[in-house]
């Protein structure tokens, strides 16, 4: 088994996840997780800093979910379905690994054909309005990805593992894989592109690397 793994949010779809649920909000909530979102993607910030803030923020209800769940697939990376099949086809199983809600991230995994989630689980009321979240999962904090990757090479034994992604959360995971490729299709930062042993703007730039 050989495993490639992919950051969701701004590589797969190009939304943040995080930041359609505020804009669900107002300007104002908004504006003050985009800032957070930005920091924490930049490696200014520790994600652990911003994860309860921003959700505190929001309280995002099962429906504003939902909601998040089809604008992922709506804005799909345009080559991911095709890149991930040829993938398939080629012995690598794919791997969503993030820091969103696995609520959210699912309908974008299945229509990629992805089985694999490795998402934090958002908890609600009986009503479907916002109760917490699950603070002990790994991608809630810095270094949380490696920590996913480490599990699932336990797990798996997997002969090979690649990350994808685009931002700092992604480029942590570069001593637990074979190879580190950084995305650049919606956002370039330079950071990551500097530090990327591969750098792509398609996805379908993949197949070729792996």
């Amino acid at each position: 088994m050989k495993l490639i793994c992919f950051d969701c949010d701004s590589t797969l779809s190009s939304i943040e996840g995080i930041d359609e649920l505020a804009r669900l909000r107002g300007a104002e909530v908004f504006a003050h997780v985009e800032a957070l979102t930005h920091g924490a993607m930049n490696g200014s910030i520790p994600i652990e800093e911003v994860f309860a803030r921003r959700l505190e923020s929001i309280r995002p209800g099962r429906g504003d979910v939902e909601l998040i769940g089809r604008r992922y697939v709506e804005a799909v990376e345009p080559t991911a379905r095709e890149t991930i099949g040829r993938l398939a086809g080629k012995g690598w199983t794919p791997v969503i690994i993030s820091g969103g809600f696995r609520q959210a991230i699912r309908p974008l995994a299945d229509f990629l054909g992805v089985e694999r989630v490795e998402a934090v689980d958002l908890l609600f009321g009986r009503d479907g309005s916002y109760s917490d979240y699950d603070r002990a999962y790994p991608t809630t904090r810095s270094g949380g990805k490696r920590e996913v990757i480490a599990r699932l090479r336990a797990e798996l034994r997997p002969e090979k593992v690649v990350m994808v992604g685009d931002g700092v959360s992604d480029l942590e995971t570069r001593p637990a894989v074979d190879l580190f490729v950084g995305f650049g299709g919606f956002v370039t930062r330079e950071r990551l592109k500097g530090e990327s042993a591969a750098f792509v703007t398609s996805l379908a730039s993949l197949p070729a690397l792996v």
